[in-house]
C-alpha cells in the first residue's frame, strides 16, 4: 500500500512539472482563434530597425515598432482547405470602386504594389471576424477569396512567403495586396512601406 501511494505521488509530481514547463513556454501566436497553428519558421529573419531612416511614410500611427523577441519564431501557415466566409466574399463599393471577391481558391496571378498595415489596426476585427495579429502570417486583399493562401514574392529581392488571407483591402488603385507587419519584415520592404509583388492564389 505505501508503494503504491509513493508511485502515485511520483506521477502526480511529474504531471506538475510538465505543466508547469508548458506554462513556461514562450505563445508564439497573440490571436488565440488562429487556425494557423502548423507549418514552419521562415527562412528569413525579420531584421527591423525602428530606428532606421525611412525611405516612404509610415501611414498614421502603423510604425516604426519595437518588435518581440519571438518573432523569427511564428510559423508560416500551410495552405488547407477551409470554407469560405458567409459574408465576406460578397460584391462591396470602396472608394467609389466595385469589387467581386474570388469564389474559388487558386484563380489569381498578379503583379502590382504591396503595403502593410500594423499596430494601428492591431487586435481589431477583420472581415472574417477573426483579430487581426500584426506578428501572424497574413494578408488583406480586394479579391482574394477569405480565407484563402497566397505566396507573395518581392520583386525587388526575390523574397518569398506564404500567407493567410483573412481581410480586405487595400483598395487604392494599383496596390493588390496589405501585408500584415511581420509578412512585410519578412520580404524586407517594413521600412519602405510599399514594394513590387507577384500574388499567386493557392490550392490547398
Amino acid at each position: 500500500m505505501d508503494n503504491l501511494i509513493k508511485n502515485n505521488n511520483i506521477i502526480l509530481s511529474m504531471f506538475l512539472i510538465i505543466g508547469i514547463a508548458g506554462c513556461s513556454t514562450p505563445k508564439v501566436y497573440l490571436n488565440n482563434d488562429s487556425p494557423n497553428t502548423v507549418g514552419s519558421t521562415s527562412k528569413y529573419k525579420c531584421n527591423y530597425n525602428p530606428k532606421a531612416k525611412t525611405s516612404g511614410a509610415f501611414y498614421k500611427t502603423d510604425g516604426p515598432l519595437e518588435m518581440p523577441s519571438w518573432v523569427n519564431n511564428v510559423l508560416e501557415p500551410i495552405p488547407k482547405y477551409e470554407p469560405l466566409h458567409k459574408w465576406a466574399n460578397r460584391p462591396y463599393n470602396r472608394l467609389e470602386q466595385d469589387f467581386i471577391p474570388l469564389t474559388k481558391v487558386g484563380n489569381y496571378n498578379q503583379k502590382g504594389i504591396a503595403t502593410w498595415y500594423g499596430k494601428r489596426y492591431h487586435g481589431q476585427n477583420t472581415s472574417s471576424g477573426e483579430k487581426y495579429d500584426m506578428f501572424q502570417m497574413t494578408a488583406a486583399s480586394p479579391v482574394l477569396p477569405i480565407p484563402s493562401y497566397a505566396r507573395v514574392t518581392n520583386l525587388k529581392n526575390g523574397r518569398s512567403v506564404v500567407v493567410r488571407i483573412n481581410d480586405r483591402g487595400p483598395f487604392l488603385k494599383g496596390r493588390i495586396i496589405d501585408l500584415s507587419f511581420l509578412a512585410a519584415c519578412q520580404l524586407d520592404y517594413a521600412i519602405q512601406g510599399s514594394t513590387d509583388v507577384q500574388v499567386i492564389s493557392l490550392n490547398p
